[in-house]
């Protein structure tokens, strides 16, 4: 899957390397700051006790 994307991608390698960069961090950036908040009431951790 991810060499078909890689030979997807337009230019040299280093262009594709950016590009791919670029993806990941969009795609960290939409999990961090609207998914990640969006899903967090939902999520309720147990009662956790180390004793």
């Amino acid at each position: 899957m991810y060499a078909a994307l890689w030979r997807l991608l337009p230019g040299p390698w280093w262009v594709r390397l950016l590009i791919v960069l670029i993806l990941l961090a969009a795609v960290l950036y939409g999990l961090f700051f609207y998914v990640f908040p969006w899903v967090s009431p939902f999520i309720t951790p147990g009662e956790v006790d180390v004793q």
